[in-house]
């Protein structure tokens, strides 16, 4: 994909249209972590959440307890 570096106010940016935002799977205000290799190329990469141990086990339990009937019948 071919994207031209265009004037954004002082600065210079690309547009991100709908496809490539859906295609690196990113909405607005997400956070990308950039790199600048040597030779030139750029490497944008999403930093996604991670969840908390505590949080995970938690959400696990629910969702263990609110589904138990289903897990029994699979099993």
């Amino acid at each position: 994909m071919v994207k031209t570096i265009t004037k954004v106010g002082n600065s210079q940016g690309i547009i991100f249209d709908a496809t490539l935002m859906g295609m690196a799977h990113l909405k607005l205000g997400d956070e990308v972590n950039v790199v600048v290799h040597e030779g030139g190329t750029i490497t944008l990469t999403p930093i996604r959440p991670t969840i908390e141990p505590q949080a995970a086990a938690a959400t696990a339990k629910r969702l263990i307890g609110k589904n138990s009937e289903l897990f029994r019948r699979l099993s």
